[in-house]
């Protein structure tokens, strides 16, 4: 499809584009994401229907914009939060000449690299709403859509919103930048991966992790960690600590909330012992989902 043609197209002719390669139906939902009677509950509303003022994105593009909705896409949406950090590669992926202002037709556009190359994704802009609530990933901002019509387009390039749910941080990770992906078990780590990942932050590599056990079930542990889980890595750093170094790490929970409670978490004892400059340039008490 192309984007261009058919957005003059829908601008010629004063309609709001439908697309009927993913149309607002149950098959682009997918079969047994939900069960039948929810299925049939669900209504597609075009962002302009959920708020006066839409915005494709407010004050730039950031992980703390992503909220993961009820659908299991961590693992992409971790890749996301991930992409988020690194503008040169999020313009790939999200073109600049959309919006809801000038030549608004609900028609937008996303790539994705596969199998070699950039592909590009067209969509229209009704999002699936269950129960008057986002179905799919909801941004923290009300009226910005950039992450929900993202997450549609990569659903679609999937074939469903149900494929999204459970996969691989690693595919979503090479989907998002045509990059080469390495892993690690920390089962079985390199002896030197505290400097492997600050080389890679420095690099301004794509990190993520994940958690052991089943996503479906979604259990929180006492820690905080979330088993079957996938997060971003988005730091990582050496800070001086009583009378050695520390490797610390950043990561980041794509649920928008839900944090780590051990130590050098947001209230842990740790950052008082930290040199105050540097507890300053690092630690946001907030319930954001992110912490060290």
């Amino acid at each position: 499809q192309d984007f261009k043609g058919l957005q003059a197209l829908c601008l010629s002719q004063g309609l709001l584009f439908e697309d009927v390669t993913f149309p607002a139906h149950i098959s682009s939902i997918g079969p047994t994401l939900l069960l039948e009677e929810k299925l049939q509950q669900i209504q597609w509303k075009r962002p302009k229907e959920i708020h006066r003022n839409p915005c494709l994105i407010m004050d730039g593009v950031s992980r703390f914009d992503i909220m993961q909705g009820e659908i299991g896409d961590c693992w992409m949406l971790a890749a996301l939060g991930s992409l988020t950090l690194q503008k040169q590669f999020l313009e790939n992926v999200l073109p600049k000449d959309q919006g809801f202002q000038d030549d608004y037709a609900g028609i937008f556009h996303f790539r994705f690299w596969q199998y070699g190359e950039w592909v590009d994704v067209v969509i229209d802009d009704r999002l699936p709403f269950l129960n008057g609530r986002y179905l799919s990933v909801h941004p923290r901002t009300s009226n910005e859509f950039w992450p929900s019509l993202l997450e549609k387009a990569y659903a679609k390039l999937r074939g469903s919103y149900q494929n999204l749910n459970g996969g691989y941080l690693s595919d979503a990770l090479v989907d998002l930048t045509g990059g080469v992906q390495v892993q690690f078990s920390l089962k079985d780590p390199p002896p030197d991966l505290e400097e492997i990942l600050k080389a890679a932050d420095k690099s301004r590599c794509l990190m993520g992790c994940s958690t052991p056990g089943q996503s479906r079930r979604n259990i929180e542990l006492r820690n905080g960690i979330v088993q079957g889980h996938a997060y971003t890595v988005t730091g990582a750093v050496k800070i001086p600590y009583k009378n050695g170094w520390k490797h610390i790490i950043r990561i980041w929970n794509p649920w928008g909330y839900g944090e780590w409670k051990g130590p050098w978490s947001d209230d842990s004892p740790q950052w008082d012992r930290v040199d105050p400059e540097y507890r300053e340039a690092l630690l946001r008490n907030k319930d954001d989902g992110e912490f060290w």
